[in-house]
């Protein structure tokens, strides 16, 4: 399982407050998972041209878009955008998958 966040994978941000890709981090840990982080960086509010980091190349792959969060499930399913993590993780808890 890979999470594509863009900087950082905290809920809190000093700056902006609630950082959108650490509550979808956090909702998947918090769900269990020790997902492997992948760090997009760039911004999905800059032209194409500029998002041209391995990551954002990746997540254009995987949705179409620069935007992350972007969750990678073992199974290769793809969960783009932080309420569609944080429902995923609700619903999917990882002990429920287990075994």
């Amino acid at each position: 399982m890979r999470i594509y966040v863009c900087w950082d994978n905290k809920a809190r941000h000093p700056i902006i407050g609630e950082h959108p890709c650490g509550v979808a981090y956090e909702a998947v840990v918090d769900a269990g998972y020790d997902p492997e982080v992948v760090k997009a960086y760039g911004w999905a509010k800059l032209p194409q041209a500029l998002n041209f980091t391995s990551g954002r190349k990746q997540v254009r792959e995987l949705t179409g878009k620069d935007e992350v969060p972007v969750l990678v499930l073992d199974d290769g399913e793809v969960v783009a955008g932080t309420d569609e993590i944080v429902a995923w993780a609700k619903a999917n808890p990882a002990a429920a998958t287990a075994g």
